[in-house]
């Protein structure tokens, strides 16, 4: 067996032509649950987050929708009927196109050069392959190797941009403590965002800030619903945080906010119906508790609601709903 790091052994485990995790027939739906995949009130919100995007372009006269890291194209193909004639909707994804998507759909492995509108990425960061490193008992930061059983071992000093950027990013621990290099994601969303003429930008993951990274990282797997050792053979999704902060392009009017507080400005509140209601409109009252639930779901703390918001406006104004929300500021580079 080879030993290498963990970039290209993520990279053939999640994405390689012959068994890679991604290109499996049930797809990620099968192994795990994204907010997608909880409540069509998610698309909801995201629709109108497109719909304010529109307003804030001044209604141009073709608008796009690029969803990054599509999956199986659930929210793609729940709003490509938004915006009738004007709407170029796009799947960005490795994977092959899933049957069952609406025609109007563009199915992609890149995002479209010189798009005005709403390019949004759910959970895709969270899924890039990228290297991970682990103080030696001098507190040296060391690349960590691994092999297809997913047994690990130390290699060499990191060095060059991996180096740079630790030393930027990630605040010098003990010894054992893991660093999740995250130089390749940011190249990602650098590449996404600045492929934008004009629009929003949304990076949407499990996150972390520098002032609270995690000690021992978060590299882990996920098969049939459950957590499971990260073990690059293909049989389960692979997936470490993502450092937001450093993905941020710089230059650009940015927003670093949580899902709960995002989804509640776009209109997903988790607020049970009265009491009263199931007297008046028994049926009603279920309906909407059911949507209450849903949305509790989205928005909680401990859970969905606890994930990152990077927003990033790209030469428009920020939309109506997003815009009095505090913490907006210009990047410096």
């Amino acid at each position: 067996m080879t030993w290498m790091r963990w970039r290209p052994a993520m990279e053939r485990a999640l994405y390689g032509p012959q068994g890679g995790f991604y290109h499996r027939p049930e797809g990620p739906a099968g192994h795990f649950r994204t907010s997608v995949h909880a409540s069509p009130r998610y698309a909801a919100a995201v629709g109108r987050l497109l719909l304010e995007v529109d307003e804030a372009l001044g209604h141009p006269e073709e608008i796009a929708l690029i969803d990054v890291g599509a999956g199986r194209g659930e929210l793609v193909g729940a709003l490509c009927g938004l915006l009738p004639g004007r709407l170029r909707a796009y799947g960005v994804e490795l994977a092959a196109r899933p049957d069952g998507l609406p025609a109007q759909v563009r199915w992609t492995e890149r995002v479209p050069e010189g798009a005005v509108g709403l390019l949004f990425a759910n959970e895709w960061l969270d899924n890039v392959p990228l290297d991970i490193a682990e103080r030696d008992e001098d507190g040296v930061p060391r690349y960590v190797e691994v092999i297809v059983t997913g047994e690990e071992r130390l290699g060499p000093p990191l060095t060059g941009a991996d180096a740079a950027w630790a030393g930027r990013w990630w605040p010098a621990g003990e010894p054992g403590e893991r660093i999740e290099l995250g130089g390749t994601r940011d190249a990602a969303w650098a590449a996404a965002v600045g492929a934008l003429e004009r629009g929003l930008a949304v990076a949407v993951d499990y996150a972390h800030r520098k002032q609270d990274r995690p000690v021992f990282g978060t590299l882990t797997g996920f098969r049939n619903g459950r957590e499971v050792p990260p073990v690059p053979d293909g049989s389960c999704d692979l997936t470490a945080h993502v450092a937001l902060d450093s993905v941020a392009v710089p230059g650009v009017h940015s927003l670093w906010t949580t899902q709960r507080t995002a989804l509640r400005a776009l209109g997903v509140d988790g607020t049970r119906p009265p009491l009263a209601l199931a007297s008046s409109d028994p049926a009603g009252y279920v309906r909407a508790l059911a949507a209450a639930g849903e949305a509790a779901e989205l928005t909680a703390t401990a859970g969905l609601g606890g994930f990152g918001w990077l927003v990033q406006a790209v030469r428009m104004p920020v939309p109506r709903s997003l815009a009095g929300l505090a913490g907006w500021q210009t990047l410096g580079a």
